[in-house]
């Protein structure tokens, strides 16, 4: 009796270790999906700046999709900083994130922040601008020479062949100033007068001064190609405190902006849809986390809104 009870206990316990051993199927529903996908990821994101409205719609976009895909999101703002924007980078490696989205403020600069996240085996995505060096699985971005073209159409169907036209640059090394431009004289090279193009770094400020600087240089200023939203309507106050009726065309198509074009004193701006690109951003991080194949380029549609 002794010995059958002392079996009837061995084969209790064995069952018992066997039953903790095994995974639990409340457990893995807990980190998978339906599909069996990981829904949890932590995700870095590094943004240029949040001191410019198209960039905070996009950390919104991103945000959103995140918590909707169940994964846990830290965004940090290099407040158009390349040297703080590549210790953000090493800080996000340290936190040891799944993956690391990078807008960058310095397309050239960016790229030993990347190699270093290369290193450490972090994947990384960039949006909306790109990165010059280092391994990057995906860029997501509005096709920026095309928009630079419709601009650039569109200004010549406005003020005719042979005007004098103004274009204020952006940031000088990223990839967004650099696509705009080569799209917009694409466009106008040859049909134009370009006699004045400058960086004010897309911002309104110095888009108020730069083209303050240029009217006074080149009063017959008919037309202006702003590289985005924030300097067209820096550039728009010049316009109006000097008195002059000038074309200006922006880019990005921010509520300012669109106020603007409703009140008939902006001429367009080339909407560039940013809650989009940050929703593209996420589902791409969580597709490619997932052992999904991704697309090395995700384009978001962009189109021109005019009055």
């Amino acid at each position: 009796m002794k010995k059958l009870t002392l079996l009837l206990v061995v084969a209790l316990m064995t069952i018992i270790l066997c039953a903790c051993s095994m995974e639990s199927p409340f457990l893995k529903n807990a980190e998978e999906g339906a599909t069996g996908e990981k829904t949890s990821f932590k995700i870095g994101f590094s943004i240029s700046t949040l001191n410019n409205p198209f960039f905070v719609t996009l950390s919104e976009g991103a945000e959103a999709n995140a918590k909707e895909l169940g994964s846990e999101i830290s965004i940090v703002d290099a407040q158009d900083d390349a040297s703080k924007q590549a210790s953000d980078v090493e800080d996000l490696i340290q936190q040891g994130v799944d993956i690391i989205l990078i807008n960058p403020v310095d397309s050239a600069a960016i790229g030993s922040a990347v190699e270093s996240a290369n290193a450490a085996g972090i994947p990384v995505i960039t949006v909306d601008r790109s990165a010059e060096s280092g391994e990057v699985v995906s860029h997501i971005a509005s096709d920026n020479v095309a928009g630079g073209v419709l601009a650039g159409e569109y200004l010549l169907e406005l003020a005719g062949e042979g005007a004098k036209v103004a274009m204020l640059e952006g940031t000088a090394g990223s990839s967004a100033a650099r696509d705009r431009g080569e799209g917009f004289l694409t466009a106008v090279e040859g049909k134009v007068d370009i006699v004045s193009s400058l960086t004010a770094n897309f911002d309104r400020s110095e888009g108020l001064t730069v083209m303050e600087n240029m009217l006074q240089a080149n009063p017959e200023i008919q037309a202006v190609f702003a590289q985005n939203d924030e300097m067209a309507l820096g550039a728009l106050e010049a316009i109006e405190a000097a008195n002059k009726d000038i074309i200006v065309i922006g880019f990005d198509a921010t509520d300012d902006a669109l106020a603007k074009i409703e009140e008939g004193k902006m001429a367009a701006s080339v909407a560039q849809k940013p809650e989009e690109i940050g929703k593209a951003a996420i589902k791409t991080a969580v597709d490619y986390l997932n052992g999904k194949t991704v697309e090395e380029f995700v384009p978001v549609d962009l189109e021109l809104v005019k009055q």
